[in-house]
């Protein structure tokens, strides 16, 4: 079980937590949870008026709501706010949501009781997971209707899915022996303000993201060695002069995974010049995608720690300021970047792609298949990662510059994080498509080169492709085969073993 302390949050225990690693919060965070409850206690009995606590939402903030309404107040705030659409987010989305609702409410400013942090950790203990509605929010004002339908799941309304099977949330909590959640004063603010939703999400992307930039240096290598193409434009010496951390980065790892190829050996003195700009400027433009990357990385481990809801609780004095920590515009710039830097990936791998298959370019027969005109070898697959770069284009527009206005114009400009986190887990699943396909044709390309072997490093690379998608000596539908590489990737099989993110 590892223990959680919000001060101490990096991007290995976000990973470690997105994979599935059971979590709580430490002991010391707990006691700054009961510091803020009994904050929020000592405002209700001192009769301040304070937004969120006893007074309405939104555009209704000048209604005084009475002690006695106060429960009533919180409970219609959830069920209100649960109206959310669209298809179900992942399991490892709602997991890391309330991990991350939990790390922000641990930061003692949000003035929930003990028992509401149990629930949520109750639900991860047991692995029931609210089914929490992919559409309905905007990143402002927190992602209210996810948060919400994660909310409701806790006072027994809505769906869980458990051990394989979605049932309504009562159901599910009364099997656990878990007792419907009952909302003091500010709690349901304090679930649904709040950016856990799109952070989870867009967490969800980068680390898609972490695994199909590894698993393109793989695949970019593996053409390299297909095309012959020259290793000299990865000279650390190159990459050095220009001083980009990224570019430098990937230049060594394109060495090291090509050192040792006998195939490359062979072309040392030939006549080819320069290679085209998809394979010699890998370090570049990869290298600024990683760039990206890193940016995002670290606004989203600062994000993910955040107090993020409103009002925010001090002590030492009792003050609750009301401000906008909700509006998720850092989580929608860092997706935008993500989605950007996984266009590019993409891109870069299509292109390669189409030289291997086309002889002018490469020398190898075209479409790498024998007997081309029966067969048509690679002609469609490279289609195929055609159409997925032309979809990547449409979703490449950044979600973060939009806005519109919402709740009667009060939440007059939002974040659309949720959105700009949704196109960037579309466009990983594509690139990591497109990628597949780069792998199928690299290994193609290297057959047509034995006995010459490929590196030490890039022949179990090689092999894996082999395991998936053998050897094309003719058509034969290989749909299927894309599809399996297209997961594998996802799962982090093509990974490599160097560390691309800290």
């Amino acid at each position: 079980m590892l223990l959680l302390d919000p001060a101490s949050i990096d991007l290995a225990t976000l990973r470690t937590l997105w994979a599935g690693t059971p979590a709580r919060l430490s002991d010391a965070a707990l006691s700054a949870v009961d510091q803020a409850a009994e904050t929020v206690a000592r405002i209700v009995a001192g009769g301040e008026t304070v937004y969120g606590i006893n007074t309405g939402f939104g555009l209704l903030a000048q209604e005084r709501i009475p002690g006695d309404r106060l429960a009533e107040l919180q409970r219609n705030l959830i069920l209100s706010h649960s109206c959310g659409l669209g298809d179900p987010a992942p399991g490892a989305v709602v997991r890391l949501m309330i991990q991350l609702k939990l790390l922000g409410l641990a930061r003692g400013h949000s003035g929930v009781r003990r028992i509401v942090v149990d629930a949520l950790q109750a639900l991860l203990d047991h692995d029931a997971l609210p089914v929490i509605p992919s559409q309905g929010s905007v990143g402002a004002s927190g992602d209210l209707a996810p948060l919400a339908h994660l909310t409701a799941a806790l006072m027994g309304h809505g769906e869980i899915a458990h051990r394989g099977t979605v049932r309504p949330a009562a159901a599910i909590l009364s099997e656990l022996g878990l007792t419907p959640l009952e909302l003091g004063p500010k709690e349901g603010l304090a679930l649904i303000n709040g950016t856990q939703y799109s952070t989870a999400a867009t967490l969800h992307a980068l680390f898609a993201a972490e695994r199909i930039m590894g698993a393109a240096l793989v695949a970019g290598a593996l053409s390299v060695d297909a095309l012959k193409g020259s290793a000299k434009p990865f000279d650390a010496r190159l990459s050095e002069l220009r001083g980009q951390p990224g570019q430098i980065r990937v230049a060594a790892i394109l060495r090291d995974l090509l050192e040792g190829s006998a195939i490359v050996a062979s072309h040392h003195r030939c006549g080819r010049v320069q290679d085209p700009y998809s394979f010699r400027c890998m370090p570049q433009v990869l290298g600024a995608s990683l760039d990206l990357l890193h940016n995002a990385a670290r606004t989203l481990v600062i994000e993910a720690a955040a107090v993020t809801d409103n009002p925010i609780l001090f002590t030492s004095p009792d003050e609750a300021i009301s401000g906008g920590n909700f509006h998720a515009q850092p989580v929608a710039f860092a997706a935008d970047t993500i989605t950007m830097a996984l266009c590019e990936i993409g891109s870069l791998a299509e292109r390669r792609i189409s030289v291997l298959v086309d002889p002018k370019m490469s020398g190898l027969p075209a479409f790498l298949i024998d007997d081309g005109g029966v067969n048509s070898g690679l002609m469609i697959p490279q289609v195929t990662a055609a159409a997925l770069v032309a979809e990547n284009r449409a979703h490449a527009f950044p979600a973060s510059v939009d806005s519109i206005p919402t709740s009667a114009g009060q939440e007059d400009h939002v974040s659309m994080a949720p959105i700009a986190a949704h196109k960037a887990q579309r466009v990983a699943r594509n690139v990591a498509g497109i990628v597949g396909i780069e792998l199928i044709a690299g290994a193609q390309g290297i057959d047509y080169h034995a006995p010459l072997a490929t590196s030490p490093a890039l022949a179990p690379v090689h092999a894996r492709v082999r395991a998936i998608s053998p050897h094309l000596g003719a058509d034969r539908m290989l749909a299927g085969e894309m599809a399996s590489l297209q997961a594998a990737i996802l799962d982090g099989g093509f990974t490599g073993d160097f560390l691309l993110l800290p």
